[in-house]
């Protein structure tokens, strides 16, 4: 009975926890504007599921997709079994799902295949991430935290799945010495052979060493669970509605800006609305005038930094980095959500985005096009530059001089209509 009370309260905790964590991540997202509207729905399932599920774009390399999708795919199926330990904890029951008989021997043979699995890749991401330091991973944004969360999280799989393994093995180990609690239930095809270290333990050692094992799983899956707010493991939540809800549109079509379109339309004589709000603004100096969905993308960052090794401004050396917009968006709302009107005297424009990185981007779409999950930084570059140009009107003097030619010439440049011809003679 104590054991049950104890239990049920880690999982209150463990939940309450993060619950509260998934209602600042929404309050953040809606800092922004609302969502795109819902529309090409089979496209956008579609979408999801090659993005999200099936991670298509990390394919690219066969090695590391496989790989990634054999962590993915084992952490799910192996914490199906949590399924059974909630209600062996809840209960006092042990390995209540025994019953299943073949079914069940089949699925703990299944989860023990995929912890050895999962155990493999994560050494290997981390002798690419420490030992080859592949360059992407050791650029200057990825000091300090960014840096250690990777290794952390690498570091908490393979606890959690050692946990899991020992934890087999302890149990099959008495199960083989017929301890009343510890009926023959499940096949253990990897912790089997961890199973003869433990064959000099007295039983009282072996019951400390499972339960230990029991109680320490279920406790790092739920730490696991709130840890994720503070690292770039939210992907592994957020990636399914980023996918949902990104763009459908070609890779390289910008949306018009409806107030300004509407009020060409009624300079040309066209039909359209107009505009009357005293609070229109043009592009975002912070996260509340950027949208939902760029906030979300921010959130959804796995800070791969593929965006910025195929970025051209960042290869010849200038300052822009794609990941590190990403990264310092979803800082400064965080710190909106966490320190309130503390901060609102500082915006995401200069405190954290310099213009310098703002106007080194070529608009290309390389960021968005090698993303895993289509993210797109350049919407917010676009967003920030636009608020540059149009509400401060300090855009760089050769895009100044460009749009100055192009409203009095009609064109970029410093010719006007009668002598535009004159190169024919």
């Amino acid at each position: 009975m104590i054991s049950s009370i104890l239990f049920f309260i880690l999982l209150v905790v463990g939940i309450g926890l993060f619950v509260r964590n998934s209602k600042k991540i929404v309050a953040a997202v809606h800092l922004g504007t609302s969502l795109p509207k819902v529309d090409r729905k089979k496209e956008r399932w579609f979408q999801m599921l090659r993005l999200a599920f099936g991670q298509q774009k990390m394919h690219r390399n066969l090695l590391v997709g496989v790989l990634h999708l054999v962590v993915y795919l084992g952490f799910i199926i192996i914490n199906i079994e949590l399924l059974e330990i909630i209600v062996d904890g809840l209960f006092g029951t042990h390995r209540v799902l025994k019953g299943l008989g073949g079914f069940y021997n089949f699925a703990i043979a299944t989860f023990e295949v995929f912890a050895l699995l999962v155990v493999f890749s994560v050494i290997v991401f981390w002798m690419r991430r420490n030992l080859v330091r592949i360059a992407r991973f050791w650029s200057p944004e990825m000091k300090g935290w960014p840096k250690s969360d990777a290794n952390w999280i690498l570091i908490i799989e393979l606890v959690l799945m050692g946990l899991f393994l020992t934890m087999n093995a302890a149990d099959y180990s008495l199960q083989l010495r017929g301890h009343e609690a510890y009926p023959l239930a499940g096949t253990f095809p990897v912790s089997g052979f961890i199973t003869p270290i433990f064959n000099n333990l007295s039983i009282d050692t072996l019951v400390l060493i499972e339960r230990t094992s029991w109680w320490m799983h279920i406790a790092g899956i739920l730490f696991f669970l709130n840890y994720l707010y503070y690292s770039k493991h939210l992907h592994i939540l957020l990636a399914f509605p980023h996918t949902f809800y990104a763009s459908l549109e070609p890779k390289g079509k910008m949306s018009n800006n409806e107030i300004v379109t509407s009020e060409v339309k009624m300079m040309l004589g066209l039909p359209a609305e107009p505009v009357t709000s005293d609070e229109v603004s043009f592009g975002a100096r912070d996260v509340h005038q950027l949208s939902a969905l760029q906030l979300l993308g921010a959130y959804t960052c796995t800070e791969c930094g593929r965006c910025t090794a195929s970025c051209p401004a960042n290869q010849t050396g200038k300052l822009l980095s794609p990941r590190k917009i990403m990264m310092d968006t979803r800082d400064r709302a965080t710190q909106l959500i966490e320190k309130g009107d503390r901060v609102k005297e500082h915006f995401l424009l200069d405190n954290y985005i310099t213009r310098e990185e703002l106007w080194a981007c070529t608009t290309c779409n390389a960021c968005v096009e090698e993303c895993p999950i289509g993210i797109s930084p350049m919407s917010i570059i676009l967003s920030m530059r636009q608020y540059i140009t149009m509400e401060e009107a300090s855009s760089p003097s050769e895009l100044n001089s460009m749009m100055t030619n192009i409203e009095n010439n009609g064109a970029p440049w410093p010719f006007n209509s009668e002598d535009r011809l004159k190169w024919m003679d």
